[in-house]
């Protein structure tokens, strides 16, 4: 049995949220939750990542019918390349959107068999009771640099350019999507969170919420708490998913 939850804060400083997410259990039993961080001027990027989560939805509960049979890595990408295309059309139709896009960060888990997709720098995160390890990789300036050793993981939360990213959702015809394919336990938690999250607390801090225990909507609702208490300079948002 997995439990999700999900929620999120347009923080201290923004004025509004271009955040969104969703999460649901299909028909087949799988359960599924996506996070998106939008980017463009005046609501663009509230407009990029609200359509993106509606197609991503969209896609796998008609795939998730029992009926319907196919891989679960190829019914990710597919959400993925699909909520681009929406994107990116009305991004070209409409003048006042031009140049918007949005991050994803998505999640597919059956039994214990976990598929994740990402493009751009919102993440995924794998909690057992040892630990946290990060399944995704941020397509960002500063990642490439860590990457290289010119950074470290600290110092790449305080770099002037950690916001800008290197790939990103609508803003070209076609997507490269990174796919993941990992093995959940009973007792552990997959975490998505927009960078919003990220930037005010680390690693081993969402790791201590999280073994203080409680169920997944008590362990958000900590998290968010405790990126409003560093000053949540960004929107926020979480999902968090619990065999």
């Amino acid at each position: 049995m997995v439990s999700i939850w999900g929620l999120t804060d347009k923080g201290i400083v923004r004025k509004e949220n271009q955040d969104s997410y969703a999460y649901d259990t299909t028909e087949a039993g799988s359960t599924w939750g996506v996070v998106c961080d939008g980017m463009g001027g005046a609501r663009a990027g509230d407009i990029a990542s609200t359509m993106a989560v509606e197609h991503f939805r969209d896609h796998l509960l008609a795939a998730g019918k029992p009926r319907f049979f196919q891989k679960e890595g190829d019914v990710l990408i597919q959400a993925v390349e699909e909520a681009n295309q929406a994107v990116f059309e009305l991004a070209q139709e409409e003048p006042q959107y031009a140049g918007m896009g949005t991050t994803l960060v998505g999640l597919l888990l059956r039994g214990k068999n976990l598929w994740v997709v990402n493009v751009g720098d919102s993440r995924c995160y794998h909690l057992t009771p040892e630990g946290i390890r990060r399944i995704t990789r941020d397509h960002s300036i500063v990642e490439e640099m860590v990457q290289r050793g010119d950074l470290t993981e600290e110092e790449a939360r305080h770099h002037p350019q950690k916001n800008l990213i290197t790939r990103a959702l609508g803003t070209s015809r076609t997507i490269e999507t990174d796919l993941f394919r990992e093995s959940v336990e009973e007792g552990e938690a997959i975490l998505l969170c927009s960078d919003g999250l990220v930037n005010e607390v680390t690693d081993q801090e969402i790791f201590a919420e999280y073994q203080k225990g409680g169920t997944p909507q008590e362990i958000c609702t900590r998290l968010l708490d405790r990126t409003l208490r560093c000053g949540a300079a960004d929107n926020v948002t979480i999902v968090l998913a619990e065999v």
